[in-house]
């Protein structure tokens, strides 16, 4: 049995859409970018997007990560050191990691997760 963790996901735009289906099972509320019409649209825009709506925002871009170090949270930022990755093994990394991830949604202090392909 698999158990949802209590995330929601704003996928950025270097992500494929096709992520947010694929993780429903354990992260029920993710979107992706173009889902919440952010398709295109600044970084500061997403950021402050997934700040006002409680977002967590997942993505490989090096400027959101940037930011969550020198903001801190919210928006709380999964940032995915994976190099190109296919959408399967996107999803297997994030699925591996679920307890981490729910560990660190719940940390009122730490703003940034950075995962890596294993």
């Amino acid at each position: 049995m698999t158990i949802a963790v209590s995330s929601r996901f704003l996928l950025d735009e270097n992500l494929s859409p096709r992520l947010a289906p694929a993780l429903s099972e354990v992260f029920p509320s993710s979107v992706h970018v173009r889902d919440v019409q952010l398709k295109g649209q600044s970084d500061q825009q997403i950021w402050t997007f997934a700040a006002e709506n409680g977002y967590t925002i997942v993505t490989k871009d090096d400027d959101f990560r940037g930011m969550s170090l020198l903001r801190g949270a919210p928006p709380k930022v999964v940032w995915l050191v994976v190099g190109n990755t296919s959408t399967a093994e996107m999803v297997r990394i994030l699925l591996a990691h679920a307890t981490a991830i729910e560990t660190f949604i719940n940390d009122p202090i730490t703003s940034l997760l950075t995962l890596r392909k294993p």
